[in-house]
């Protein structure tokens, strides 16, 4: 299997609500066939209703809520663009599960969840140079060994 990821899909109760949160933080996507399509740098963020979501993958989802054991995360150039996006995020409806702040690596980073509970974290991190188009490098830990 390649080290890559191609698409990250979320299943979501209302795909009509998630699409107008997504754009509210400034995402343009492309709506078929109940599925919205947003182009996120080299990789497909898509938003599809939950209970289609479950069937394609065989499993059986009561709809449970709550954290999933996973996050989504969104590193940005600056502390004040941390702080931007996390405003925005509120005010497009995001629950903010964790209010940006200090972290123990030196950054700064804050979390919201959307309104299907998927948890998004904002960040900037000196040690994970974001490129101009976006990019995010992953460092060669080794080499400070």
């Amino acid at each position: 299997m390649e080290q890559r990821i191609s698409l990250v899909t979320l299943g979501v109760a209302d795909v009509g609500r998630a699409k107008a949160f997504y754009e509210q933080l400034g995402w343009r996507g492309q709506e078929v066939e109940e599925t919205v399509f947003f182009q996120a740098g080299g990789l497909a963020f898509v938003l599809w209703g939950r209970d289609k979501l479950a069937a394609d993958a065989g499993i059986d989802d009561p709809g449970r809520s709550g954290f999933g054991g996973m996050t989504l995360a969104q590193n940005v150039r600056s502390r004040a663009e941390v702080d931007e996006l996390m405003a925005t995020a509120a005010k497009a409806g995001a629950e903010v599960t964790q209010p940006a702040r200090e972290t123990f690596y030196g950054g700064y980073a804050g979390c919201f969840a959307d309104p299907d509970g998927h948890v998004w974290e904002i960040a900037w991190n000196p040690g994970f140079p974001l490129g101009p188009d976006g990019a995010l490098t992953v460092p060669d830990f080794t080499a400070a060994a």
